[in-house]
């Protein structure tokens, strides 16, 4: 048992407090690591992950502090209710990291370790087979990662381009879907949604072979 001088958390054994503590910041890491294979699109997304090494273990601090006092935890939610970031969440698909981060700190606060694994197999089964289903049925605009290119031409130079148009995107993205195209009678512009890029983040370099590519039409490049 803990010193009774350290509260109502004294109630926890030493060995269950520091190994929930072990398990959160495990959990934390797990995240941190699903989150850098699976949504590399820093861009994009918030960069929420920097905050999974430390959140974690205080997330799990907290919930051990407070499930032994009800006025504690009935004060911290009024406490809580007036916190405000002021970092927006860019991509829904951020969330879902958060939450599996919040997830693995209460279960190893409340001493369910064997659920930290299981939902921690869960997320990496789901990730897994969404990067498959990605690649093999064209659901990359779905899945978390993807990053969108937006491509406008003059509306002459469109109809005769685009079936090279069409084989160079094959070439040189992954996961390709497209979201739209839109006519005006001055520019036609075209929406499409990838995973990845054998440029990797050498725009320059696409923008000048695809110009090459669909010559003598020239289109402009937006990649975000």
């Amino acid at each position: 048992m803990l010193p009774d001088w350290l509260g109502p958390t004294s109630e926890a054994s030493f060995n269950d407090y520091w190994l929930a503590m072990l398990i959160s910041l495990a959990g934390a890491f797990a995240a941190w690591v699903l989150y850098v294979i699976f949504y590399r699109d820093w861009e994009r997304g918030a960069g929420v992950h920097r905050t999974f090494l430390l959140g974690g273990p205080a997330i799990t601090a907290m919930f051990i502090a407070i499930q032994f006092s009800l006025p504690l935890s009935l004060g911290l939610l009024g406490a809580l209710s007036f916190v405000r970031f002021r970092t927006p969440v860019k991509d829904p698909a951020e969330i879902g990291f958060l939450l599996l981060v919040i997830a693995s700190s209460i279960s190893a606060a409340t001493y369910n370790y064997a659920l930290v694994g299981l939902v921690f197999l869960i997320a990496a089964a789901v990730l897994f087979i969404g990067r498959f289903a990605g690649d093999n049925f064209n659901l990359s605009g779905f899945l978390p990662g993807g990053r969108d290119l937006l491509l406008v031409f003059p509306a002459d130079q469109y109809a005769e381009a685009e079936p090279r148009l069409q084989a160079f995107l094959q070439g040189a993205l992954t996961g390709i879907r497209q979201e739209s195209i839109t006519q005006t009678a001055e520019a036609a512009s075209i929406h499409i949604r990838f995973r990845d890029s054998r440029y990797d983040d050498r725009w320059a370099e696409f923008r000048r072979e695809l110009n090459e590519a669909i010559a003598p039409a020239e289109a402009e490049v937006h990649v975000s």
